[in-house]
């Protein structure tokens, strides 16, 4: 895989300033972030129109703020037809916005707290050693996670990422390339290197 080198030092983007959703109901987003999670209402912006594209959306754009400043913000636009129905159900389980907590006592504190609050939860779950989750949803049907590491480098496998990336993307290309089909061959090398990891453990 070939990338470009020559690139400007230093050019990363900092941290997350915000991510942005589409909510039909700000009132019941506001109390759930601000109450149940905590977090504070940081910002509000509304208009005619979106600046970034001319669009005439009327909307209201809501933020909440996270104890590192980075925030998850909202859009109700008026009248916005619900959404159209993801075509897999692993569009639902994929994406969803993972949130750091302190440790694993915390997740189990958060785990109660959003029980007594009426929230369905998963988890924990421990992600191979890798960091531990809860996982539920807010009351737009977006998909959430609560996680902390379990190990203290677990963004910091560059290494055995590139080896990973390019393993997958050679494998589904040269099943594209012999007449195969990618995911079975993909399905095949996921099995072929769990077994070896289990040996190396």
């Amino acid at each position: 895989m070939n990338r470009p080198t020559n690139r400007p030092a230093g050019l990363v983007p900092k941290m997350l300033n915000h991510l942005a959703y589409v909510t039909h109901d700000v009132a019941a987003t506001a109390d759930f972030y601000t109450r149940v999670l905590g977090m504070e209402l940081a910002s509000t912006i509304f208009d005619d129109h979106v600046p970034s594209t001319g669009e005439n959306f009327p909307y209201f754009h809501i933020f909440f703020r996270m104890g590192d400043g980075s925030t998850i913000a909202f859009f109700e636009c008026t009248d916005l037809p619900p959404a159209a129905k993801s075509t897999h159900p692993a569009y639902d389980t994929f994406n969803h916005c993972a949130l750091w907590v302190e440790n694993q006592a915390e997740v189990r504190r958060w785990l109660a707290w959003l029980k007594e609050n009426d929230v369905e939860v998963i988890g924990p779950i421990d992600h191979k050693g890798m960091i531990e989750s809860i996982y539920f949803h807010d009351p737009n049907g977006i998909r959430l996670e609560l996680t902390t590491p379990i190990d203290p480098d677990w963004n910091r496998h560059a290494r055995q990422g590139e080896a990973d990336l390019k393993l997958w993307v050679e494998t589904k290309e040269r099943a594209k390339a012999e007449g195969r089909d990618p995911a079975q061959a993909l399905l095949q090398m996921i099995r072929e290197s769990k077994k070896r990891y289990a040996q190396a453990g």
